[in-house]
């Protein structure tokens, strides 16, 4: 019964990422026309879904209070109920006020899933098995990614109302919820107890709260605006377009598998160094493709060697304590939802006056400082990384 629990509570933390990655990745699929029926243009649009992100940023950054207030099982039967309530206001908004209010709550649910499925992970499994079990829960952020344009592709080409796509995303936390009525959750009160706390805050943690929060904003930035630049700059397709999102992320939930397995093998700093200054490279040479099939083929490499990136980061901070710490964990995730928030906030900007390109251009410069601070990281060799719980 204590493995079918375990298997349970880890596919609730794979879902919970799924769910995440749904809400950010179709933003940039369905932006255009949920635009036109606000007639807003599309930089405004864009503003209007940091809503999202800044829900997400609220919500982990209140994860560590509530985790002491409310049990794992009960934050995620409450979300399940909020995000019908939110979803059902997302179809009946007539307003962008109201819709941008339902955005915050959604993002606000899917904050809270993702950090109580990351701290399950990190409280379940120690060392290498550590960092194996949270590039597979990462992993299902990038097939919603893989699955979600798709399915959002399908329904605008068919004339289907944007907000369909929302619906199909709740079936996921419609799943969590059934596996959370039939689990038992760890005891957070009792971990947090005799979590180790961090005395003196090395400079490791420093620099990897610092690449956690530009390697999301590259990121990001980057497959965001993917599909406005392959559209109106490329000319392509929106079913190509759908495609080059999804084979990205196609290549990075199949980079994760890879890496789960491989990852025990190599030091993870060795790994960072690594992977950081492979995608640095390769979205720089997508960038300066000139055609579709370059891209395409470009763009999947960066999806598979960019995979393992923020969850190493995470992997590394996890393993600076002996037990494993919500508050360390949740001090990362932080971090890389600000990058996340600083998405359109960052880039609506320079898409204005600038040009996509300029933008692409940006995402790839917040990956090269992610390589640098990775040197950093490799050099600095003070502070042990505990293998063992």
């Amino acid at each position: 019964m204590k493995n079918i629990n375990q298997t349970g509570l880890t596919w609730i933390s794979f879902f919970s990422y799924a769910f995440t990655g749904a809400l950010i990745v179709v933003t940039g699929m369905i932006m255009g026309d949920i635009a036109n029926y606000f007639n807003l243009s599309i930089s405004q649009m864009s503003n209007v879904f940091t809503c999202l992100n800044a829900g997400i940023l609220v919500s982990i950054l209140l994860n560590s209070w509530l985790i002491n207030l409310i049990s794992l099982k009960k934050q995620l039967i409450y979300g399940f109920i909020l995000s019908i309530i939110s979803i059902i206001g997302i179809i009946l908004s007539k307003n962008i006020l109201l819709f941008s209010i339902n955005i915050f709550i959604l993002g606000l649910v899917s904050g809270i899933t993702m950090s109580i499925g990351t701290f399950i992970i990190t409280t379940l499994y120690y060392g290498s098995k550590r960092g194996s079990q949270l590039l597979l829960t990462d992993s299902f952020f990038s097939m919603s990614g893989m699955i979600f344009p798709i399915i959002a592709a399908y329904l605008l080409e068919n004339k289907v109302s944007w907000y369909w796509v929302y619906v199909c995303i709740e079936i996921i936390y419609f799943i969590i919820f059934i596996l959370s009525v039939s689990l038992n959750f760890p005891e957070s009160q009792d971990k947090i107890k005799y979590t180790e706390e961090i005395k003196k805050w090395n400079f490791n943690i420093i620099l990897l709260s610092i690449s956690a929060l530009l390697y999301i904003l590259g990121q990001l930035s980057f497959i965001s605006w993917v599909p406005q630049y392959a559209t109106e700059i490329m000319k392509i397709k929106i079913k190509k377009t759908g495609n080059l999102v999804s084979n990205f992320w196609m290549a990075y939930m199949i980079g994760m598998w890879f890496f789960s397995f491989i990852i025990k093998f190599f030091n993870l700093k060795h790994m960072f160094a690594l992977l950081s200054g492979i995608s640095t490279i390769l979205m720089y040479i997508y960038i300066h493709s000139s055609t579709y099939s370059t891209m395409k083929y470009i763009i999947i490499s960066l999806g598979f060697f960019s995979s393992a990136i923020y969850t190493i980061i995470i992997t590394i901070a996890s393993l600076q304590t002996k037990k494993p710490s919500a508050k360390l964990i949740n001090i990362i995730l932080f971090f890389g939802t600000v990058g996340t928030l600083l998405t359109f906030i960052v880039t609506s900007p320079i898409v204005n006056k600038k040009g996509l390109y300029a933008t692409l251009i940006c995402s790839n410069a917040f990956y090269g400082i992610v390589f640098c601070l990775s040197l950093f990281i490799l050099i600095n060799r003070r502070n042990k990384i505990y293998l063992k719980g």
